[in-house]
C-alpha cells in the first residue's frame, strides 16, 4: 500500500508571525490581495490586524466579507465574480473555517472555471490546476483548514453540506499566529478546541490511519488535552498550544479522513447552522464508544496522551472507558453541552441519518455502519 503526505509549502508560527505576511507577498511579486474575511472579524477589528501589515507594506488589497458562518454556494459564486472584477493576483484568507473554506472554493474555480459549477467540486473532483496562490491567517484554534486539502460548501437548497476534497486547494502559506485568535470568546474557543481534538481522535483511528499520521494525531491530542481548558480561560500559554495543537491535527487528518462523528455533524450545520465544532463535541464519545470494538489498543494511546494515568495496567475495556471519559470530561470542562435535546427534532432524524450516512467522511469510519445505526446514535443523544 502507498500512503501519500500532502502538507502546505510553508508555515510561521508564533506571536507576531503575522508580519511575514508582507515579506512573503514582496517576494513573490504580488499586486494585490484578495482578502477573504467574514462580517464579524471585520466588525471587530481581527482582519485589520492583517490589514495594518499590508497598509504599512504598502500593499494594495480588496476586501470581500459575504462569507456565512457555513459559507454556501453563493458565497463561493459571488465570491468568484468579485475576485474577477478585482484584478486581485492571490489570496489571503483570514477566519476560521468558513472564510478559509469560501477561499479555497473561489481560488480552485478561478483556475478551474470549468467547476464553475460549485457542487461539481463535491467529493474528490478532478482538477488539474492549483488554486489561486492563497496565504491563510486563521482566527479560530479547530479546522486547520490552513494546512488541508479539504474544504466543506453548504447547499442551501438541497439542505445538504458537501465535502470537497482537492490537493489542489491547500494554502502555500499559513500564518499561525495566536495574537489573532486572541479575542475569541470563551464558547467559540471551547468550540472550535473540541473541533481540533474530533480531528486528532477521528484522524487517528480511521481506517487510512499510518504511522506517520498516528504520530501527528498523538501530539495534537496531547497538546490539545493539556491546552483547551487554558485557552478557554484566555491564557496566552493555552492560546499558543491550541494554535499549534490544532494546525498539528490537520496535517494528520487532511491526509488519512475522518469519520463518522464529522459524517453526523454536518448535516446538523445545514439543517440547524449547529455550530461545527459544537455538534462534533457532543457527538464524539457516543461514535467513541461505538467505534471501540474496531479500533484496537488505540484508545490506551488516546487516553494516555490526555492524561490519563495507568493505561499500561488496563484491560482493554478499562482504557476504551478511561478514553471516552477523559473526552466527555474535557468537554464538560469547557461548557459544551451534553447532548442534542436542544438542537434536533425527533422527526427530522432520518434526514439526518440519510444526510450523514451519505457525507464524504462516513467510509473512513473504522466501523463500517448504515444509516440505521447512524439514526439511532442520533437519537440516543436526545
Amino acid at each position: 500500500m502507498v500512503n501519500r503526505i500532502v502538507l502546505n509549502e510553508i508555515s510561521y508560527h508564533g506571536k507576531g508571525a503575522i508580519q511575514e505576511i508582507a515579506n512573503e507577498v514582496k517576494a513573490h511579486g504580488f499586486k494585490k490581495a484578495f482578502v477573504c474575511s467574514d462580517p464579524d472579524l471585520i466588525k471587530f477589528g481581527v482582519t485589520a490586524k492583517v490589514l495594518a501589515v499590508l497598509d504599512g507594506a504598502g500593499l494594495a488589497y480588496e476586501v470581500y466579507s459575504n462569507i456565512k458562518p457555513n459559507p454556501t454556494i453563493e458565497n463561493v459564486q459571488t465570491g468568484v465574480a468579485a475576485f474577477k472584477a478585482s484584478q486581485a493576483d492571490y489570496i489571503i484568507a483570514i477566519g476560521g473555517g468558513s472564510s478559509m473554506d469560501t477561499a479555497k472554493a473561489i481560488g480552485i474555480i478561478i483556475n478551474n472555471p470549468e467547476f464553475a459549477d460549485v457542487r461539481s467540486l463535491e467529493g474528490v473532483a478532478p482538477t488539474r490546476n492549483r488554486g489561486v496562490f492563497t496565504i491563510a491567517v486563521p482566527t479560530t484554534a479547530g479546522t486547520a483548514a490552513e494546512v488541508t486539502i479539504n474544504y466543506v460548501i453548504t447547499d442551501v437548497e438541497k439542505n445538504r453540506k458537501f465535502v470537497c476534497v482537492d490537493v489542489h486547494d491547500i494554502p502555500q502559506i499559513a500564518v499561525i499566529d495566536p495574537d489573532m485568535m486572541s479575542t475569541m470568546p470563551k464558547g467559540l474557543t471551547a468550540a472550535t478546541g473540541m473541533d481540533a481534538l474530533t480531528h486528532a481522535i477521528e484522524g487517528f483511528t480511521t481506517k487510512a490511519a499510518w504511522d506517520m499520521t498516528d504520530m501527528f494525531h498523538l501530539k495534537a491530542i496531547e497538546i490539545i488535552s493539556k491546552s483547551l481548558r487554558a485557552a478557554v480561560e484566555g491564557t496566552a500559554e493555552g492560546r499558543e498550544g491550541m494554535a499549534l495543537g490544532q494546525y498539528v491535527a490537520g496535517m494528520g487528518f487532511s491526509n488519512v479522513g475522518l469519520g463518522i462523528v464529522h459524517s453526523m455533524a454536518h448535516p446538523l450545520g445545514a439543517v440547524y447552522d449547529t455550530p461545527h465544532g459544537v455538534a462534533n463535541a457532543i457527538i464524539l464519545p457516543v461514535v467513541m464508544e461505538y467505534n471501540a470494538e474496531a479500533t484496537g489498543d488505540k484508545y490506551k494511546y488516546i487516553a494516555a496522551a490526555m492524561g490519563v494515568a495507568g493505561t499500561e495496567n488496563m484491560t482493554q475495556a478499562e482504557y476504551r472507558k478511561a478514553a471516552v471519559d477523559a473526552v466527555r470530561k474535557l468537554s464538560q470542562d469547557v461548557g459544551i453541552p451534553a447532548n442534542l435535546k436542544a438542537i434536533v427534532k425527533e422527526e427530522d432524524v432520518p434526514f439526518l441519518a440519510e444526510s450523514a450516512y451519505a457525507d464524504a467522511c462516513r467510509p473512513g469510519n473504522p466501523r463500517d455502519t448504515s444509516v440505521e445505526e447512524i439514526a439511532a446514535l442520533y437519537r440516543s443523544m436526545l
